[in-house]
Parts: structure tokens; C-alpha cells; sequence
């Protein structure tokens, strides 16, 4: 079985988050190492959640990878997102890029190492529910103790000639406003409006975005090089932006009764991405004093974080990916993974994989069969290197 379809393999098993269950694909996983010899164990909870790790606990890299997918619906796909179909040079599916396609990568280049005589020495985790949080995925295996701090390659997609060192933090709240009710047609004179103080927190947010935040000269060049990144990827200006400032997304709201009652209640989901140089505390501080009737509840907090770029598995990953490519670029990440967690318990984590970034979380997920294949190529050398 070549990596293309492995990945079309893992796809095809349905592993959306919500509702969460990973027991079937993390099976599959689980056959393909002992088919292998490389023994292993599957982790459960409730809601078929399910990990599996490998033994080597002792070893001096972690390989990972999350099992999860986001839900798709059909509508609009080229494929069915569910096919793994392969075609026109690429894998299609939920997954294919986030992160089937990289788990598929790194299963392939440990069978490839195995079958020429190299026993791998490294341990591997493939993890549910990185989309939800982690709570029974990576975070349960840290409390438990599975996972010792060192050296890890997370498989999460990244443009092809850049491994990510470092990602913004994370503010994601929950937050509940009351207000006072009364008629409409007397409001804003009779009244308090939930909604209003909500929409009244956006309009901070807004301040708070417009002020870009400082960094240190070790963190300048990396903010440049990050930026030039998420000009080619996107096509947008702005990168620098991106990882300077506060980001936020007021992902859902819902409140009030009816049109011509003063809103009682209103409920917002928060998403908020935190830069160097930002104050988690003062963010926190801020925005309790613009909603002073709101109940806030933290769903999930991280500080920003970064690998030193003299870290040894920054130097490993950038030369091996430098051998396939020719050239390397490591970069920041906008977005939130699994490796917030581990660079938080004293990992050095790295985050480099296949897949088409644009498509990610999008209609027509996929990831291309020259992506896969050099990602094995890298995760080759990346292993050997860790296993002389």
C-alpha cells in the first residue's frame, strides 16, 4: 500500500468531531503497526474517543498525529468528502489535508524504515479530539502520564517548505449577558439589552485589535518570514498583522425573545488568538470590565509559544525538508494545535505536513499525491536521524 492510499484508507473511515468517536480508525492504525511488530495500545473514553501510542516511551522523538476530523456536509464537493476518491493528482476528503494525509505519511515512512532494516526509535500517538479541545486526546495522555517531555514532530499540515516553530495564543470564551427587559418601543430610554452588550464587547474587541503589539528582534525575523508565507499561501497582504495583533471572531451569537421586547438574554462563543508581547492577563482583565453582567467562562486559554530555533528537532526538520526541496522557511502559525499543550509541559515540538492549506476546514479538502510522498521522504530522514 503506497501513501496515497493509506491516506484515501483513513479517510474513508468516519472520524468526525463532533460527535467525536475515533475507535474505528484508530483499529485500522492499530493493525497496520502490529502487521508491523511495532506494539501498541489503544487509550479509551467514553464516546468511542480513543488514542493509540506505541511503545518507546523512552525514545528521544514523538511523532503525532490527531485522528479527528472537522464534519462535512456534501453539498458543493467536487467528491464526496467521505470517498478518500484519488484523483487528478490529488487525495480527496475531510481529512485529506487536516490531517489523514499526514498520519497516512508518517505510518508509511515508519513500515518504509522497518523494511530496509531500520528499527525506528520513536514513539508515535495518534490522538482524537484535537478539534474539540483535547481534553481525551493529547491533554488525557499528558495526565496520565504517557507521554514524556522531549523532542515531537507534529504531522499537522504546513506549506510544503515550512515547518512551524511557534503559534499565537488562545482566548476561547463562553459568555452569558443579562439584561434588563422592558418594551421596545421605549428602549434605549427603558430597558438594558443583553444583546446590546454584547455587540458593545465586540466594539472593544475592535480597539483592541487595531493596536499592534511590539516584539522582541529574536522574534522580528521570524514575524517577516511568517508574513511572506501567508502572502503566498493566501494571497493576502496583511501577515504581519496576523501575528502582531489581536485576532478575534465572535464565532456565534444568540439571544433575545422577540423584536419588541428590550433583550433579556444573549449568549456569545468568543474566539480570540493571542499575540507575542500581549498580556493574557490585561486581555482577560479587559474584556471582564466591558461586559460587567456577563457570566465568562474559559473553554480554552494557551500563551503563545515557541520551539528555539536552535532546538535540535527546528535544525532536523528544517535540513531534511532543506534535502527534499531545496530550499526551507520556518514560520509562525496563526492557528492553535495540539502543540500548545506539549511545548506547555516542556516539549520542543515542531509542526510540519502535507496538505493544501486553503482547503482546510473547507469544501474540497485534499492533499496532493507529491505533498504525501515527499512528506514520507521527510519523515524518513527526520526518523533516521533520531534512530542512529
Amino acid at each position: 500500500m503506497d501513501v496515497a492510499r493509506l491516506a484515501s484508507a483513513l479517510i474513508r473511515i468516519r472520524s468526525e468531531n463532533p460527535p467525536g468517536s475515533t475507535a474505528d480508525v484508530v483499529a485500522f492504525i492499530g493493525e497496520f503497526f502490529d502487521s508491523l511488530g511495532v506494539k501498541n495500545r489503544i487509550v479509551s473514553h467514553p464516546g468511542g474517543r480513543e488514542n493509540l501510542v506505541t511503545t518507546g516511551a523512552g525514545s528521544r522523538l514523538l511523532l503525532c498525529g490527531h485522528v479527528d476530523v472537522v464534519p462535512a456536509i456534501p453539498d458543493d464537493w467536487t467528491h464526496d468528502p467521505h470517498s478518500g476518491e484519488v484523483a487528478d493528482g490529488y487525495v480527496w476528503g475531510r481529512g485529506a489535508t487536516d490531517m489523514k494525509g499526514g498520519c497516512a505519511a508518517l505510518l508509511i515512512a515508519c513500515r518504509d524504515l522497518i523494511e530496509s532494516g531500520v528499527e525506528p526509535d520513536v514513539q508515535f500517538a495518534f490522538v482524537c479530539d484535537e478539534e474539540t479541545g483535547g481534553e481525551h486526546g493529547i491533554r488525557s495522555l499528558l495526565a496520565q502520564g504517557l507521554l514524556e517531555p522531549r523532542e515531537c514532530l507534529i504531522a499537522e499540515p504546513t506549506p510544503e517548505t515550512s515547518p512551524a516553530v511557534g503559534q499565537k495564543g488562545l482566548y476561547r470564551v463562553d459568555l452569558s449577558f443579562r439584561g434588563r427587559p422592558g418594551h421596545s418601543s421605549l428602549y434605549p430610554l427603558v430597558g438594558k439589552s443583553a444583546v446590546m452588550a454584547a455587540f458593545d464587547l465586540i466594539g472593544y474587541l475592535r480597539e483592541v485589535h487595531a493596536r499592534p503589539f511590539p516584539v522582541g528582534e529574536d522574534l522580528r525575523p521570524l514575524i517577516d518570514q511568517s508574513a511572506r508565507v501567508f502572502s503566498e499561501i493566501f494571497g493576502i497582504e496583511g501577515g504581519d498583522d496576523i501575528l502582531t495583533r489581536v485576532m478575534f471572531n465572535p464565532g456565534r451569537i444568540e439571544g433575545g425573545e422577540k423584536a419588541n421586547i428590550v433583550a433579556e438574554q444573549c449568549r456569545m462563543e468568543l474566539d480570540i488568538r493571542v499575540p507575542w508581547g500581549c498580556s493574557l492577563d490585561e486581555l482577560r482583565k479587559g474584556i471582564a470590565e466591558h461586559a460587567p453582567d456577563a457570566v465568562i467562562r474559559e473553554t480554552d486559554v494557551a500563551e503563545p509559544t515557541l520551539t528555539p530555533p536552535d532546538a535540535r528537532i527546528v535544525r532536523t526538520v528544517s535540513r531534511e525538508v532543506e534535502r527534499v526541496y531545496g530550499t526551507v522557511t520556518p514560520f509562525l502559525q496563526w492557528a492553535a494545535s495540539d502543540a500548545k499543550y506539549l511545548r506547555d509541559v516542556g516539549f520542543d515540538v515542531v509542526e510540519y505536513g502535507p496538505g493544501e492549506i486553503p482547503t482546510l476546514h473547507a469544501v474540497d479538502e485534499r492533499v496532493s499525491l507529491e505533498q504525501l510522498e515527499k512528506a514520507v521522504d521527510v519523515y524518513r530522514g527526520v526518523i533516521r536521524e533520531y534512530s542512529g
